[in-house]
């Protein structure tokens, strides 16, 4: 029994050294790996909302800080907009940015600006004609010069011309003076042009007869802007109202009616143009540097092939 080893018996409890080398340490490199994730989408968030002239800028300030900062050279971050505006650009908004704009957009059509005459504008001015027909046709003082009076439906309005004849002119040989018959006519129509609320041009013209009178310098130019204007303080007596003008000028003989015969008096004549509203705004979109009317009488509707107020016409005289 002596010879017997006694058995060595170690007890060990459950859980005293297990998982014991790990520690707190890994919560800290798990910390740091979800700030570097973050940190990195960020990064993305802001490249992807940034244009590439901000990127520049950001490239050319870490590459010269001082340059950018106290200013350099052109071709620098100076030149560039080197500052990202708080927070970017709004990614939810979907236009393009500074870097994708290398097309001009295109700009959609005002929608207050007309292009073409219209039905009810062309049916004012009709109304307008067949108005002045019957004030023609019904005055004992206007039935007598009728063959002087023209009037026309054109592209740009109603024209209204009142012409020479040979043994009835409205001016006195080479002077603005107008005779009194002229100044009854255009009193007689002036407050019928107030039943439209469209605006008016006036142009005065001439035949090709050189001018001979006056001081140097004086040609049929001054002749017929004097004369136009002598129409328009008519128009004026006779009622229409003076804002309603919105160009008086002289055109001298460069639109003649009839250009084989020097001395035409039809060629001398004064033009009243009650422009569309398509004319107007066309004047107005223009800066007042179109000029208005009067191309060689500037065909009436009837003839002109083809134009939308031709196939507006019919329309407009079945409506009125």
């Amino acid at each position: 029994m002596a010879d017997q080893k006694t058995p060595i018996i170690v007890r060990r409890r459950k859980g005293d050294h297990e998982h014991g080398h790990h520690g707190g340490a890994w919560k800290i490199a798990y910390a740091d790996f979800v700030t570097a994730m973050m940190a990195f989408f960020l990064l993305m968030w802001l490249l992807g909302s940034t244009s590439k002239f901000d990127k520049q800028g950001i490239e050319d300030y870490f590459n010269a800080p001082l340059s950018s900062l106290m200013g350099g050279p052109e071709g620098t971050s100076v030149s560039r907009p080197n500052v990202i505006n708080g927070g970017g650009r709004d990614i939810s908004d979907t236009r393009p940015g500074e870097g994708k704009r290398t097309q001009a957009q295109p700009t959609p059509p005002r929608a207050d600006v007309v292009t073409t005459p219209v039905p009810a504008d062309l049916s004012r001015l009709q109304q307008l004609k067949d108005k002045l027909n019957a004030l023609i046709q019904t005055s004992a003082i206007l039935r007598d010069f009728k063959d002087q009076i023209r009037i026309s439906i054109t592209n740009e309005g109603l024209r209204i011309e009142i012409v020479d004849s040979q043994n009835r002119p409205m001016f006195a040989s080479g002077s603005s003076k107008m005779e009194g018959y002229a100044t009854t006519i255009l009193s007689q129509i002036g407050s019928t042009l107030n039943d439209v609320d469209n605006r008016i041009s006036i142009a005065g013209h001439t035949d090709s007869v050189p001018y001979q009178q006056g001081p140097a310098g004086y040609s049929n130019w001054e002749l017929s802007s004097e004369r136009a204007n002598a129409a328009r303080r008519a128009l004026v007596a006779g009622g229409m109202h003076e804002d309603k003008l919105l160009q008086v000028r002289g055109l001298a003989d460069v639109q003649p009616l009839d250009r084989n015969v020097a001395d035409e008096p039809t060629n001398r004549r004064i033009s009243i143009l009650v422009l569309n509203k398509a004319a107007e705004q066309a004047f107005f979109q223009d800066g007042g540097r179109a000029e208005v009317g009067d191309a060689k009488g500037a065909a009436p509707a009837s003839e002109v092939v083809p134009t939308v107020a031709q196939k507006l016409l019919p329309a407009v005289h079945k409506a009125s």
